[in-house]
């Protein structure tokens, strides 16, 4: 079930609220909260709960093992980061394994059919910030496995973020109130994020599925950049989109979830890209691999050392290919270039500067995109080198269509924080409360624009599902 469906919007959502609503006590609250987010989960992947259910056990019980008095708690850490690896392992990174090790001399091991179980990265990932947020800090241990599973399961963040860390939201799991003004707020940030979502992220996605559909002898200059910038948008919007949605419906139940993204295509240099971009994932892995493999305090080639271990689970982490580890190893290779000044973004003029972060990330997004690495290095290759293919011009003015252009000119504009600056310059005048009425109903007129295009279109894709 995804928040962009009528089955989310009107069936579950609408249920879930009015209970929610009804109902007077906070553990009642969260009782249905729980329920309803284990049938969310089900919805989509019925089989694979009971794995998810699994892990809540497994770390509620490691989560224990944290007390003070207990002398074997850095060993039941130790158990509880290799039990969650290998599940993760098992599931998501068996079949690449098999794969690459068939391509060593003299092997020739089974590869393994597993389906990928929807979200597992993502609440897996949850449960180790419990256990070691718990290990750091032994009040964060949670006693009741209820709260643990709330926490875990609950549903705005579940299938694909953003990652709450627990010492997040520990508090506001006994302790939230749900204001009239949070809950709009709430709303209206869930309706730009499915418009984001529906709206310029799915045009964007039929574009570039186009030109990354095409056969490599199809491919001109043109249209291979058209497929990257379409991809470029296309990534941004769906998952900053669905980020907005989990954000905004946190609010309408009372929880604060971190922001995920700062827009991150304002960055002048990858280093500033990365603190920006899917925030809650960097600063996961800052805190819980970088910090811990000793960060930037052992020299500069053991944090050189860190860096490419980081970027390397960050790609690894998106995907079982070894496109996702070239596209997170390309990004941590910048960030280290610039690191030691081999890449001086600080000399260089502003717009470079921007070009510069641009350039790289829409190229790398390129192998994120791509189906191997082949196809990656090719799809570059016709970016940059001219093709004589006589029919390049026709494929490339038939994805030019007038919503093509008008979205493509409004993820330009909302890439930016020129509505946001706008909105807090009026904030400050008499005509604020004009302007957060109008607000509200351009709001209303987005959705209702959304719910004729989710009825007039079966096409949704959402490209963290992957993960």
């Amino acid at each position: 079930m995804v928040f962009s469906s009528p089955v989310f919007l009107f069936l579950f959502l609408t249920s879930v609220y009015i209970l929610y609503r009804i109902i007077p006590t906070i553990r009642a609250k969260n009782a249905l909260l729980l329920i309803f987010s284990i049938g969310f989960y089900t919805y989509g992947e019925p089989k694979a709960v009971v794995l998810m259910l699994i892990s809540i056990c497994m770390n509620y019980f490691f989560g224990l093992g944290m007390k003070e008095k207990n002398k074997s708690r850095k060993a039941v850490l130790t158990v509880s980061i290799i039990a969650n690896l290998l599940m993760l392992g098992i599931f998501k990174y068996a079949g690449f394994g098999a794969e690459m090790l068939n391509k060593l001399p003299f092997v020739n091991v089974a590869v393994p059919k597993i389906a990928l179980p929807i979200g597992i990265s993502f609440y897996t990932f949850q449960a180790m910030s419990y256990v070691i947020d718990a290990y750091k800090d032994p009040k964060y241990i949670q006693k009741s496995p209820f709260k643990l599973a709330l926490y875990i399961t609950l549903f705005p963040q579940l299938i694909a973020g953003p990652i709450v860390k627990y010492y997040d939201i520990a508090e506001q799991i006994d302790k939230r109130e749900c204001t009239p003004e949070m809950t709009a707020k709430g709303i209206r940030r869930f309706i730009m994020g499915l418009s984001k979502k529906m709206l310029i992220a799915n045009t964007m996605a039929a574009a570039a599925d186009y030109v990354y559909g095409l056969d490599s002898a199809e491919l001109t200059v043109p249209l291979a950049w058209l497929g990257a910038v379409s991809y470029l948008f296309q990534i941004y919007f769906d998952f900053s989109g669905y980020s907005d949605m989990a954000i905004g419906l946190g609010a309408m139940f009372g929880f604060r979830f971190r922001e995920n993204f700062n827009y991150p295509y304002i960055s002048q240099s990858m280093q500033e890209f990365w603190r920006r971009w899917h925030i809650s994932v960097s600063t996961w892995f800052k805190e819980y691999l970088y910090i811990p493999l000793g960060g930037n305090r052992k020299g500069k080639v053991r944090t050189a050392l860190n860096k490419l271990a980081v970027f390397f689970c960050t790609g690894l982490w998106h995907g079982a290919s070894l496109n996702f580890i070239v596209w997170g190893l390309l990004n941590g290779g910048f960030m280290m270039l610039e690191s030691y000044k081999l890449i001086n973004t600080e000399k260089m003029p502003k717009i470079l500067r921007h070009i510069y972060a641009m350039a790289v990330t829409l190229l790398a997004f390129v192998f994120f995109r791509a189906d191997t690495l082949t196809d990656a290095v090719r799809f570059i290759g016709h970016m940059f080198l001219p093709s004589s293919v006589s029919t390049g011009k026709a494929l490339f003015l038939s994805q030019l269509t007038p919503a093509y252009c008008f979205m493509l000119v409004l993820a330009v504009l909302f890439s930016t924080p020129v509505v946001g600056t706008v909105e807090k310059k009026l904030s400050g005048k008499k005509s604020a409360a004009v302007g957060e009425v109008c607000g509200y109903a351009v709001s209303m007129v987005l959705l209702v624009i959304c719910i004729l295009t989710m009825s007039a279109s079966s096409y949704n894709p959402f490209i963290y599902f992957r993960f």
